[in-house]
Formats: structure tokens, C-alpha cells, sequence
């Protein structure tokens, strides 16, 4: 549970360079400087991978002198979900957890796109494969974070031989941390063959996301995206999307995408608290449509980073002033 209650302080009066050590985090129940964050060799998810996290983006407004955090709240509750997944109890309230996410943010006082990133973690030290029986702590950490892949000319996708976990073996639908060597293999393929990013099937061959990105396509005019049920993160951007689209009025359809499907469709892009919305424009050396930007994925890309840097307010609601 929070030991600390947070309290507003003034952000930094301009952006100079940024020593990453000294950079204010909340760690085991206070706030603190990032290197006094240390773990034992020994602490069970280090060893194992038993935690789970979330990844907040937050966009500064030059115009506005105002940094946004997006989605903080359903961040929180699927941080909270993914908790009860690993078997993780008295985890604090939403408010409580909101609110320490924001005052970590504006500790650091950051005039720049920054990431957020609270984590849950099985802190006892212990050798032993297990889920029961261990405390756990709360990290969250922030730092300076600008792309992570081209948002602005498109990436070459190619598909992988891993397959995504499934359910039944690994929960695609919580951010457990082992999971995400699964990821790792994805990207590292992709990369190493030449792509910038990865499209990952699930075990029955359907197009399931990228390494750490939920997958659009358009094709006659529809947008559409797999269902949960094909071992998809519920990604939170993802159905921000399917908001935006709902207001642009372009038809939207959850359903399985065939990996071929891929390669025949319109317009194609991947999106993601990482990603933000990354236009794919090839496929396993094959043009996405016409091989650049389609007119659908400029639109909802274009009408998102307006929203996420605060200039809509109709969409007030995604984005949490944070000072």
C-alpha cells in the first residue's frame, strides 16, 4: 500500500539535460532518487519474471506549457487487473495509484514527451517457481521518451516464425514481464531480417499484433482489427482508436485477420502506448496499397496526436494535466 502521500511541487523552470540517475521515482512505499532504486539478485521477479507493469506516455504542449499524461486511469485498472492475474492482493485504490502516478510525473518536472512506467513485483527473495505466498512491492519510474518506431514515413513489417502466447499458457491480456520475451524473439527477428517490426500470428496462423502493438487494417473502407480472443493485449490505445473512429464515422469490425489478408489490404498500421499509431506501408517485402500513408490511417493518426498533446477537448477525458 502507499506509505506517502503526494504532494504538487513546481516543474523545472527549463529543460536541461537530464541526469537519468537523478531522476525521481517511487520505490518500495517512498520517493526517491532513480539510483537509490536497487533490488536484490535475489527478489522472485527478477528471477522469474513475476511482475506486471504499465507504460504511460505523456505529451508536452510547447503552446500550453502543460504536460499531459494519456489514459492514466485505465492504465491504472489494467495494471490492477493484471495484479489479480498474478495473484497480487491489496493493490491501492484507483485514485490512490492515479494520483502517485501524476505526482511522480511532476516531481520530474519534465518540458518534454516523457514515459511513465509503474510496476507491480513479486519482492520476496526466494528461489522456487510459484505465484502464492510472496510480497510484493510497487515501483514507478519516469524518464524522457520520444518515438519508438516511425510514426511519420511508415515501417516495414515482416512475419516471424514465433508464434503469440496464448491464454491458456500465458495471459496475452495482462503485462506480465515474462511474457515479454515472447516480444523479444518477435522484434529481434523481424530486425535481424531486415524489418523494422514484426507480425506475430497466433497458434492457428491468424494475424494477432506486432512484438508490443495491437494491428489495424482497412479494406474497403472498413477498419479492422483482431478480437480479444486471438491472444491480443486489450490494449488501451488500441481502443482509443476505435473511438476516434466511431467519431470520423468510418466503419470499424473486430474480427480474424489471415496472414495474407495482410498483404492484400488498403492500408495497414500498428498502435500502442510505445508505438503510438505506426503506419505500416510493407509486408514481408510486399506494398501495403499504394506503399505509403493511406487517407484513413492519416486521419486517425493526424486527429490522435492532436488529441494526446491536449488541443481537443472534446477528448479531454484521455488526458490528465499534470502541472
Amino acid at each position: 500500500m502507499l506509505t506517502q502521500n503526494a504532494t504538487a511541487t513546481a516543474p523545472a523552470a527549463a529543460a536541461a539535460p537530464i541526469d537519468p540517475d537523478s531522476m525521481i521515482c517511487y520505490f518500495e512505499g517512498r520517493f526517491a532518487p532513480l539510483r537509490e532504486a536497487k533490488v536484490s539478485i535475489m527478489t522472485h521477479a527478477f528471477m522469474y519474471g513475476t511482475a506486471v507493469f504499465e507504460g504511460i506516455r505523456a505529451y508536452w504542449n510547447e503552446e500550453q506549457g502543460q504536460l499531459y499524461a494519456l489514459k492514466v486511469r485505465e492504465h491504472v485498472e489494467r495494471i490492477r487487473n493484471s495484479c489479480k492475474v498474478l495473484l497480487m492482493a491489496d493493490i491501492p485504490s484507483v485514485d490512490e495509484l492515479t494520483s502517485l502516478i501524476v505526482e511522480v510525473a511532476r516531481r520530474n518536472g519534465f518540458r518534454q514527451d516523457a514515459y511513465i512506467r509503474p510496476s507491480f513485483y513479486k519482492s520476496t527473495r526466494a528461489i522456487g517457481v510459484k505465484l502464492h505466498g510472496l510480497e510484493h512491492q510497487l515501483y514507478v519510474l519516469a524518464l524522457p521518451f520520444g518515438n519508438y518506431v516511425d510514426v511519420d514515413t511508415g515501417i516495414r513489417v515482416g512475419t516471424v516464425s514465433w508464434r503469440r502466447v496464448q491464454d491458456d499458457a500465458l495471459p496475452a491480456r495482462s503485462k506480465i514481464v515474462g511474457a515479454y520475451v515472447n516480444s523479444a524473439f518477435a522484434k529481434t527477428e523481424a530486425m535481424l531480417n531486415g524489418f523494422d517490426e514484426a507480425l506475430v500470428l497466433t497458434a492457428d496462423g491468424h494475424a494477432s499484433e506486432g512484438s508490443a502493438e495491437n494491428l489495424f487494417i482497412v479494406r474497403d473502407g472498413i477498419l479492422i482489427t483482431p478480437p480479444v480472443s486471438d491472444d491480443i493485449l486489450e490494449g488501451i490505445t488500441r481502443a482509443g482508436i476505435l473511438e476516434i473512429a466511431a467519431e470520423l464515422k468510418i466503419p470499424t469490425l473486430e474480427r480474424s485477420i489471415d496472414r495474407t489478408e495482410v498483404y492484400v489490404a488498403d492500408e495497414a498500421f500498428m498502435c500502442g502506448t510505445g508505438a503510438q499509431v505506426s503506419p505500416v506501408i510493407e509486408v514481408d517485402h510486399r506494398a501495403v496499397g499504394s506503399g505509403a500513408i493511406g487517407p484513413i490511417t492519416a486521419q486517425i493518426k493526424d486527429r490522435y496526436f492532436d488529441i494526446v498533446r491536449g488541443r481537443v477537448p472534446e477528448y479531454s477525458h484521455w488526458v490528465t494535466p499534470i502541472y
